[in-house]
C-alpha cells in the first residue's frame, strides 16, 4: 500500500519516490537529516573525485600508463598496521553474497557462512522499491523480526542469533545517484543514502548484539576516494555519538587503478579497515574499460576463458594477499560464478568441482576467506578453508614475503591464454541481453547458463563486445568483429530468447556499440528505470 508523501522532512530534503507501507520507518526525519548532512559536507568532494576519475581515464586513452604512486612512497615504506579485526569479523572463511530481498536475507543469515554481504549494489538494482525495501529487511533482520512465506506456503525464519552470519552491507558505488532523493535540489549519491539509512537505524543495535556497522566499499579507484569514505565514517559516528573506529569497511579492489594503491587505501581507512577483497569480475571490466583503445595488447579472450591463473590476475591476487597481511588486514577472495542445481546432478557436480578448484587456489595463496553466491556452496568453501586454517580464524600471519609484484606484471594482459571465438561473442551478447532484461525488471542477480551473473559480469560482456569491435578482432571462425556482425549475433540470440527483450536489446546495443563508451551500463539503465 502506498501513501502520497512523508509527513515531516528536514529543510531542503525532497523524496520523490512512492511511499509504500512502512517506508516511513526508514525515511524518518532524523535519518534523512543524516543523509542531508553528509551530502552537504561531502557531495562536492564526491563530484570532484568523479571528475578526477575521468581525467585519469582520458590520460590512459591518450597513451598514459599506471604505476605505483611516487607521491605516496613514504606510506608504503612506513611501519603501520590497520586496526585489529572487529567482533564478528575475526573469522571470515566463508562469505555469502546476495541481494537484500526478504527471502535472501533470511537464507543468507541462516546459510552457515561467517559473513553475509548484504548487497545494495551489483547483485541488486537501484529500483526505489529494492533500495528502501532492502533497508526495511535489514532493519527487521537486525531486530530479529523478519520472516517470509513463499507463494507455495513455505515458511522462512531466522535461526538462533549465535548461528547467524555477520551482516556486512555493500552500498552503491560513488558514481550512481539516487534520483528519488534530493537535498537542496541536488540528487544525493546512492552510496551516502545506502550508508546513512543503514547506519542510522542499525548501528547501535548491531553494537549491542556484539557486532557492529560493517560495510563493503565498491568501485573505488584511488586512496583519495577511500579518504572520503573515512571522513564520512568519522562524521557519522560523531553525529550519532558512536566511538570512532566502530565502523569497519572492506574495500573491493575491483578497478585497475586501485590495484596500484592497495596500501594507500588501507592506510586511509586504517582505523576503520577490515581488509581488501579481490573483486575479480569488476576488475576484468575495469581493465577492458581503461585500456579499451590501446590495441591488441589489452584485448582479452572470451570472458569464460580468463581465469585467476592468467599471469596478470595471479599477480593481482598475490599482491592483494601480500599487502593485506603486511598491514594486519584480512584478504578475502572473490566469487566463483558457478551455481549448483538441485535438479541436475551433472550441473551440480561440475559446479562443486569448479568451486573447489577456485577455493583451493585462494586458500593456498593465503586468502583468509572467500565468497560464494549460493547457500549450497557454503559447505564446499568452508571445507577447503577448514583444511588450510584448522583451528586458526585466519592466516594473517602468512605474510607472503616471497611475493614481489611489478607494475608490468599487473598490466601484462597480453600473456593471457585463450582465444576470441564466435561462441564467446554469442555468449557475451546472450548474457548481456538476458541480464539487462532482468535488471530493468528489478532483479540484479540472475542465473544464466548456470552462472550467477550480476552487473559486473554483464559489464564484462558488453565492454568486451565494444573492445572487439573497435580493435577489429578476428574470431576463430575467421570473421572480423564488426558492428554488423554484432547486430547479426544480437538478432540470432533474440530469436532464441523469444519476446520481451526489446528494451534490453536497445540498451545493450547502446552500451556495446555506441562510439561513446558509457562508463557504467547501470547509468543509462537507471535512466530507463521508474
Amino acid at each position: 500500500m502506498a501513501t502520497s508523501s512523508l509527513s515531516d522532512l528536514p529543510a531542503g530534503v525532497a523524496v520523490t519516490g512512492p511511499i509504500h507501507d512502512r517506508y516511513d520507518e526508514i525515511l524518518t526525519y532524523d535519518a534523512l537529516a543524516l543523509v542531508a548532512r553528509l551530502h552537504r559536507e561531502y557531495g562536492d568532494r564526491r563530484d570532484a573525485l568523479l571528475m578526477a576519475r575521468n581525467t585519469r581515464a582520458q590520460d590512459l586513452i591518450a597513451g598514459g600508463t599506471l604505476d605505483f604512486l611516487p607521491a605516496t612512497a613514504d606510506v608504503r615504506a612506513a611501519d603501520w598496521s590497520v586496526a585489529e579485526p572487529a567482533p564478528g569479523l575475526v573469522d571470515r572463511r566463508v562469505e555469502m553474497t546476495g541481494p537484500t530481498d526478504r527471502k535472501m536475507t533470511i537464507n543468507a543469515l541462516n546459510s552457515g557462512a561467517k559473513v553475509w554481504l548484504a548487497d545494495l549494489e551489483d547483485a541488486n538494482t537501484p529500483l526505489w522499491e529494492n533500495m528502501i525495501g532492502g533497508q526495511l529487511n535489514l532493519f527487521d533482520a537486525v531486530r530479529r523480526q523478519i520472516d517470509f512465506t513463499s507463494d507455495e506456503g513455505k515458511k522462512y525464519a531466522l535461526r538462533p542469533a549465535e548461528e547467524l552470519a555477520t551482516i556486512v552491507v555493500r552500498p552503491r558505488g560513488w558514481h550512481l545517484p539516487e534520483k528519488h532523493l534530493t537535498v537542496d535540489g541536488e540528487q544525493v549519491a546512492g552510496a551516502l543514502v545506502d550508508f546513512a539509512l543503514y547506519f542510522f537505524h542499525c548501528a547501535r543495535l548491531q553494537i549491542e548484539a556484539g557486532r557492529g556497522p560493517y560495510f563493503y566499499l565498491p568501485k573505488l579507484e584511488s586512496h583519495l576516494e577511500a579518504r572520503l569514505w573515512n571522513e564520512v565514517f568519522t562524521t557519522a559516528q560523531d553525529i550519532l555519538d558512536i566511538p570512532v573506529g566502530t565502523i569497519r569497511a572492506t574495500v573491493l579492489i575491483e578497478t585497475i587503478p586501485a590495484a596500484f594503491e592497495m596500501e594507500e587505501i588501507l592506510y586511509e581507512l586504517r582505523e576503520h579497515s577490515a581488509g581488501l577483497n579481490a573483486g575479480r569480475w569488476d576488475y576484468l571490466f575495469s581493465i577492458i574499460k581503461k585500456f579499451r583503445t590501446r590495441g591488441t595488447d589489452f584485448v582479452l579472450p572470451d570472458r569464460n576463458a580468463v581465469t585467476m591463473a592468467a599471469p596478470f590476475m595471479r599477480a593481482y591476487a598475490e599482491l592483494l594477499v601480500r599487502t593485506c597481511h603486511k598491514r594486519g588486514a584480512h584478504a578475502i577472495g572473490g566469487m566463483a560464478a558457478f551455481i549448483p542445481s538441485r535438479r541436475d546432478p551433472r550441473i551440480n557436480e561440475t559446479a562443486f568441482a569448479k568451486v573447489r578448484e577456485d577455493k583451493r587456489r585462494e586458500a593456498g595463496s593465503g586468502f583468509d576467506g572467500s565468497w560464494v553466491a549460493h547457500p549450497d556452496l557454503v559447505p564446499v568453501c568452508r571445507e577447503i578453508f577448514d583444511g588450510v586454517l584448522g583451528e586458526k580464524p585466519n592466516q594473517r600471519d602468512n605474510l607472503r614475503e616471497d611475493v614481489r609484484v611489478t607494475a608490468a606484471q599487473l598490466l601484462d594482459v597480453a600473456s593471457t591464454p585463450g582465444k576470441c571465438t564466435r561462441a564467446g561473442l554469442s555468449n557475451a551478447v546472450s548474457v548481456g541481453l538476458q541480464y539487462l532484461a532482468s535488471w530493468l525488471a528489478g532483479s540484479g542477480a540472475v542465473n544464466i547458463f548456470n552462472l550467477m551473473e550480476d552487473a559486473a559480469t554483464a559489464e564484462i560482456s558488453r565492454s568486451q563486445v565494444w573492445q572487439w569491435v573497435h580493435n577489429e578482432v578476428e574470431l576463430d571462425t575467421g570473421e572480423t568483429v564488426t558492428r554488423e556482425l554484432v547486430e547479426q549475433v544480437v538478432q540470432e540470440e533474440l530469436e532464441k530468447l523469444g519476446d520481451g527483450f526489446d528494451e534490453a536489446r536497445n540498451l545493450f546495443v547502446e552500451v556495446a556499440l555506441a562510439d561513446d563508451f558509457a562508463d557504467f551500463l547501470t547509468l543509462p539503465a537507471y535512466e530507463r528505470m521508474p
